[in-house]
């Protein structure tokens, strides 16, 4: 079993980095965490998505 983390700061980028890594890697996903966090920098708030992709290697 492995893992993978993927973050990104908007969600739409986050759905195409679990859909492009899924696509890119000969495996079997167990389960998909989702997290998402806010804060805040002077008067920008900054947003953090992020995906822990717990998959395994599919044997050819």
């Amino acid at each position: 079993m492995k893992v993978k983390v993927i973050d990104e700061e908007h969600e739409k980028d986050l759905e195409n980095g679990i859909n492009n890594f899924i696509k890119e890697n000969d495996i079997d996903v167990i389960d998909i965490k989702l997290s998402s966090s806010c804060s805040i920098y002077g008067e920008e708030q900054i947003y953090c998505f992020t995906a822990l992709i717990i998959y395994t290697e599919k044997n050819n």
